[in-house]
C-alpha cells in the first residue's frame, strides 16, 4: 500500500515537487504590472480593453469543454503541453503586436493556452494525490503552489515594472521565455495511476457531458456553481482589469510622478503576489480553522462592502487590492477541491474545464458593462456596482440555497 503524504512529511513527493516547479513558470507577474498601460500604450480605450477581455472570456466558453475532453481522452499532461506552449508563443506574439485586430486574434490563441491548461492542471494533481492516497491534501498543495508561484512572481513583478519603464513589450518577452520552461517541466512528469486505471479509452464526448450534467445537478454543487464560478468569480475579475489605471489615478494625486508609476506598479505587484503567497501557503490552515461553509458564506460581502467603500474613499483601493488578491488564489483552491470531491477521475478535467466555461460566460456581460461605464464615469464607479452585484446576488442565492454542505 502506498504511504499516504501528510503535511508532517519531511519532503513531499517527487510528483508534487515537480508540480511546484511547473507553477514556478507561470510567469504572468512579468507582464501584469504594465499589462493594461501596454494597451492603453497601443491606442485602446477601455472598451477595447474590455472587448478584449470579452473575445478571450467567449473563447473560453467554446474552448473549455472540449479541451477539458482533450484532457480526459488523450492524457492531463498532452494538454498542459499543448496549453503551456501556446501560451508562450502568444506572449511573444503580443509583444511584438501594433494594432487591435493583432490582439483579439491573439487573445484568442492566449485563451486557448489556457483552456488546455485549466481542468488537466487540477486533474492531474487532484489524480496524483489520489496515488498517494491523500486526496484530501488537495487544497494544501494546490495553496503551496500557489505559494511558490506568487513568491516567485513578486521578484518578476518588480522585474516587469522596471523593464515596462524601458519599452512596454519587454516584461512580454521575458515572460514568454519563462513560460517556455514549463515546457521542459512538464516532459518529465508522468501521468497519474488513477488516470491510467480510469475507463478513459472508451471515453465519448456523450458520457462526459452527461457527467457534468450528473455532477451540476447535486443539491449543493448548482448552487456553488451561481454563487463562486459565477457572480464571485466575475466581479473579481474585473478588479484586475482596473487595478493599474486606478492605482496610477491615486499615486499621480499623491504627488508621484509620471515616469515613476511603472516601476511602482512592479513594486505594488510585488507585495501583492507576497500577499497571496502568504495565504495561499496556510490553505490548509485555514480550511481546517475556519472551514469551507464559512470561508464562502462571509467571502462575498466582505469584497462587495470593500468594493463600494473604495469609491468614497478611493485611496483605500490599495489595501482593497491587495485583500482580494490574498483571498483570490485561497477560494480557487477550496472551489477546485469542493467540485473535485463530487467528480469521478474519468470526467474530472472536463468537469473543471466546465467550471472554467461557466465564469467565462458569466464574466462577458460584466466586462462589456464595466468598461462602458468607466468610460463614461469612471473605473472606481464601475468596481463600486460591481460590488452591489455581488452583495445582492449573493444574498438571493443564499436565500434560495445553500452553496455549501452544512
Amino acid at each position: 500500500m502506498a504511504v499516504p503524504f501528510r503535511r508532517s512529511a519531511a519532503l513531499p513527493p517527487r510528483s508534487v515537487l515537480k508540480y511546484y516547479l511547473y507553477k514556478s513558470t507561470k510567469a504572468v507577474e512579468f507582464y501584469r504590472p504594465i499589462m493594461y498601460l501596454f494597451f492603453l500604450a497601443q491606442g485602446l480605450d477601455f472598451t477595447q480593453i474590455a472587448v478584449l477581455e470579452a473575445v478571450y472570456n467567449l473563447t473560453t466558453l467554446l474552448g473549455e469543454i472540449p479541451t477539458g475532453y482533450v484532457g480526459d481522452r488523450l492524457g492531463r499532461r498532452n494538454s498542459l503541453l499543448t496549453g503551456t506552449a501556446l501560451i508562450s508563443l502568444t506572449l511573444l506574439g503580443i509583444g511584438l503586436s501594433g494594432s487591435f485586430r493583432a490582439l483579439v486574434a491573439l487573445y484568442v490563441c492566449w485563451s486557448m493556452g489556457y483552456n488546455f491548461r485549466s481542468g488537466s492542471e487540477d486533474a492531474w494533481l487532484y489524480d496524483t494525490l489520489t496515488d498517494d492516497l491523500s486526496e484530501d491534501e488537495f487544497a494544501h498543495v494546490r495553496g503551496c503552489g500557489e505559494s511558490v508561484a506568487l513568491a516567485i512572481g513578486a521578484g518578476a513583478a518588480v522585474v516587469g515594472g522596471y523593464l515596462g519603464s524601458i519599452d512596454l513589450s519587454y516584461p512580454w518577452f521575458v515572460a514568454a521565455g519563462v513560460t517556455a520552461l514549463g515546457v521542459v517541466v512538464l516532459l518529465t512528469i508522468d501521468e497519474p495511476d488513477t488516470y491510467e486505471r480510469a475507463d478513459t479509452a472508451t471515453l465519448s464526448f456523450r458520457r462526459t457531458l452527461s457527467i457534468i450534467r450528473r455532477t451540476v445537478s447535486e443539491r449543493n454543487v448548482r448552487a456553488f456553481v451561481l454563487y463562486y464560478y459565477v457572480v464571485y468569480a466575475a466581479v473579481t475579475y474585473l478588479v484586475f482589469v482596473f487595478l493599474q489605471p486606478i492605482f496610477e489615478t491615486i499615486v499621480l494625486d499623491f504627488g508621484v510622478s509620471q515616469s515613476a508609476v511603472r516601476s511602482l506598479l512592479g513594486w505594488f505587484y510585488s507585495a501583492y503576489s507576497l500577499v497571496g503567497a502568504g495565504l495561499s501557503y496556510y490553505t490548509g490552515a485555514i480550511r481546517a480553522r475556519l472551514g469551507l461553509r464559512t470561508w464562502f458564506l462571509w467571502l462575498p460581502f466582505v469584497v462587495g462592502g470593500a468594493l463600494v467603500g473604495m469609491y468614497f474613499v478611493p485611496v483605500l483601493a490599495l489595501p482593497t487590492f491587495l485583500l482580494i488578491r490574498g483571498l483570490s488564489d485561497v477560494t480557487r483552491s477550496f472551489a477546485g477541491q469542493y467540485i473535485n470531491d463530487r467528480t469521478e477521475t474519468a470526467g474530472r478535467a472536463t468537469v473543471l474545464s466546465a467550471m472554467a466555461m461557466v465564469s467565462g460566460l458569466a464574466v462577458v456581460p460584466f466586462q462589456l458593462g464595466s468598461g462602458v461605464i468607466s468610460d463614461a464615469v469612471s473605473p472606481l464607479f464601475a468596481l463600486a456596482a460591481a460590488g452591489v452585484v455581488l452583495i445582492v446576488s449573493s444574498t438571493g442565492i443564499l436565500l434560495w440555497e445553500a452553496p455549501i454542505e452544512g
